[in-house]
């Protein structure tokens, strides 16, 4: 792990058929930003594809290009539709195989709870060659990295302890703050000038505005606006809250 004061981005591919038919939520995307935040990385785009080989080689070479670090989740696992080892492996253009060091981590986990090694499980042994494996904590079954893309398990449990081994692997940004003012009986379009304004005076921040709805019943409904300033410069984000604190409807 290095020390860096530049930007460092990362771009997520939430790989299966099972997000796009909304059978399966993810949450996989805030829990990796959620970790990458404090490290100093900035998620700067996702992809959802489906269970097609070429729909993830295609995102995962973009975002790979695009980003400073890449993340998939999903299609690790031991059936037929768990294509993303292969999908990864042709976007680099390498040879995948089953690996003597990810079948002896199978082999010590299925041991420990006399479970067989079946044609199906011996599945997620096969690594592309040149990758690094990432430690699975939960399962066993390990992720990889293959140059500056992480492959992580689809299953949120799983895709956060993996994460635990590939922070000390990241070189770290500035770290992104937050503030945020909320504005009672506001409303966007009365606050759009003056937040223009700010945005004009301090480019290196992002300013975004978020109205919110409160129903009261049969009194009616409570609305406003949530502003939030982000970036690197706690002091210019402290000089913007006051700014955003003196904003009325």
């Amino acid at each position: 792990m290095t020390e860096d004061i530049t930007a460092v981005t990362a771009g997520v591919v939430v790989i299966g058929d099972e997000i796009l038919s909304g059978r399966t939520r993810d949450i996989n995307v805030q829990q990796i930003a959620e970790f990458l935040r404090p490290l100093g990385v900035d998620l700067t785009e996702v992809r959802i594809v489906g269970d097609d080989q070429s729909a993830i080689v295609e995102a995962v070479r973009a975002l790979a290009a695009r980003c400073t670090y890449a993340f998939t989740t999903g299609g690790i696992g031991p059936t037929h539709d768990d294509i993303t080892a292969d999908a990864i492996a042709a976007a680099f253009g390498r040879s995948i195989d089953v690996r003597d060091d990810a079948l002896e981590i199978l082999q010590r986990w299925y041991a420990a709870s006399d479970t067989p090694i079946t044609k199906a499980r011996l599945r997620m042994a096969r690594i592309p060659d040149g990758a690094v494996l990432i430690d699975n904590p939960v399962t066993g079954a390990p992720g990889f990295q293959l140059e500056n893309v992480f492959v992580l398990a689809g299953v949120p449990k799983i895709a956060r302890g993996m994460l635990e081994d590939i922070a000390p692997r990241l070189t770290r940004g500035a770290v992104t703050h937050s503030v945020t003012v909320r504005l009672d009986g506001a409303r966007e379009g009365d606050l759009a000038d003056a937040l223009g304004a700010l945005q004009r005076q301090h480019p290196d921040v992002s300013i975004g505005s978020y109205p919110w709805f409160e129903d009261l019943g049969e009194k009616g409904v409570r609305r406003g606006v949530a502003l939030v300033a982000r970036g690197t410069d706690q002091a210019e984000l402290g000089v913007l809250k006051q700014a955003f604190s003196r904003l009325r409807p």
